[in-house]
């Protein structure tokens, strides 16, 4: 993505406006893009919804004797497990999206046999709230933390990681973050931290999202006709026959350009996008079009918008006269990135990821995820850097076209290299993600990608690119 010039000082002229109140009139004639209402509303949606935290009992692994306990904490389900070496080092694991339902449930996490047999004890809270809500994931996990002596009776850990996957991952970037330790109610100083596909752009997924099916809309000749786009759910079959001859494998012509499109928003060209594009993840992608920017009711106002994005069916740089024609037809919305202000009452509804952090911190992600794009690996690089902290981020380029689809080997190595880093100061290797030549290289991901056990049949192997 690009900046318009001309876009984006209307951008900043509408935003002065719609701060003042005086701009509520949705417009998307061209040169006039649809402005969504701003609120200042200091109450969302989220707010209102009642959830149920379950407390199940949960047996040890075979091999793996352990003390357990589990329960339910300031509005959250929980588990700790401590084996019977314990090193004194807690492990706090962040679960991934649960949906919308009102069940609150925990999750083990995949590493749980590798904790167990190498001295950590782990926990793990189902949060207190479900939906995108990386604020309570970051508080609750905080909380339990801090409770685990009361909970266990154990001593206080002498030291505490965080990992998670994809909202997980997230919770597990946002919560080293030096706006997180100034804002949170729960405040905890991790020692590392590995967020696995993690959403680590932070509220560049959800403009991701917006952009793939606001364009994929307009490529079917199906409008968007305002925002937010609320017939794409009633349009989505005839979208889908518009832009491929066999769902999801086989994109026609129009299609291909939207596969173009989604490349560039996604990370740019790299091994194994194409097959990312070609899964079953392309209607969890679409299930999400027709919303209204506050993220299903996380924020109380509209944040996305696309008045200062390019659209790009290839890596040219140089607009060809189709790609002009479509961004001049494509409609416009203005974002409201002050939906997601800072708050006078603890973390944004959406914690950052600035970059911002003085620990070690290791991650990975999948080249052909396309639902948390690897775009979030070179967003983290480039504010790490930008603050000074690049040195403290490695990251590992894993070939799968999936989401979160790694083999229980990578993540192994990931979290064994964060903790020989933080604790003897040798700093693991990682891969570059940034470089366009080397991203495109047919053999980028090999040096990290393990493929025992993982179901990855047919895709490009490492032999065939060297």
């Amino acid at each position: 993505m690009k900046p318009i010039t001309h876009a984006k000082a209307g951008a900043l002229a509408l935003a002065g406006l719609l701060l003042q109140g005086g701009v509520t009139t949705l417009a998307l004639a061209q040169g006039k893009p649809a402005i969504p209402r701003y609120a200042h509303s200091e109450t969302r949606e989220q707010d209102s919804r009642i959830y149920v935290p379950v407390s199940t009992p949960f047996d040890a692994l075979p091999g793996l004797p352990s003390e357990r306990w589990y329960g339910i904490h300031q509005g959250a389900s929980y588990r700790i497990e401590v084996p019977p070496n314990w090193n004194g080092i807690l492990v706090m694991y962040a679960h991934g999206y649960r949906g919308t339902g009102a069940e609150l449930t925990v999750t083990n996490p995949s590493l749980r046999p590798w904790l167990l047999q190498n001295g950590y004890a782990w926990a793990a809270s189902s949060y207190s709230a479900n939906y995108y809500d990386v604020r309570a994931g970051v508080e609750d996990t905080n909380a339990l933390a801090l409770a685990f002596s009361s909970l266990t009776g154990k001593p206080e850990p002498r030291k505490r990681y965080v990992t998670g996957h994809s909202m997980g991952g997230h919770v597990a970037a946002a919560a080293v973050e030096a706006e997180t330790l100034a804002t949170a109610n729960n405040r905890v100083r991790y020692d590392g931290s590995v967020p696995m596909c993690g959403v680590t752009g932070d509220v560049y997924e959800f403009e991701y999202l917006f952009h793939f099916t606001w364009a994929a809309q307009h490529l079917a000749g199906l409008g968007p006709s305002g925002y937010p786009a609320t017939d794409f759910q009633q349009k989505l079959p005839q979208i889908i026959a518009n832009l491929w001859t066999q769902y999801p494998t086989v994109p026609n012509e129009q299609g291909r350009k939207l596969e173009g499109i989604v490349r560039e928003l996604s990370g740019g060209e790299r091994p194994i996008f194409a097959e990312g594009f070609r899964t079953a993840y392309q209607d969890v992608v679409m299930g999400t079009g027709g919303g209204d920017g506050t993220i299903n009711g996380i924020l109380a106002d509209s944040l996305t918008g696309n008045l200062g994005t390019i659209y790009q069916f290839d890596d040219d740089k140089r607009l060809s006269t189709e790609e002009r024609a479509f961004n001049k037809s494509i409609p416009r919305v203005l974002g409201l990135p002050m939906a997601n202000n800072l708050r006078p009452d603890g973390l944004r509804w959406i914690p950052v990821v600035r970059g911002e952090f003085n620990v070690p911190v290791v991650s990975i992600h999948t080249l052909g995820d396309l639902y948390v794009p690897f775009k979030h690996m070179q967003l983290h690089r480039k504010r790490a850097e930008a603050n000074g902290n690049g040195g403290l981020l490695v990251q590992r380029a894993i070939r799968a076209p999936g989401h979160c689809d790694f083999s229980y080997q990578e993540q192994v190595e990931a979290f064994s290299a964060m903790t020989t880093w933080e604790q003897t100061g040798v700093k693991p290797a990682g891969d570059e993600v940034l470089d366009a030549r080397t991203l495109a290289d047919p053999a980028y991901g090999c040096r990290f990608t393990r493929n025992e056990g993982a179901m990855r049949a047919g895709l490009p192997t490492c032999e065939d690119a060297r």
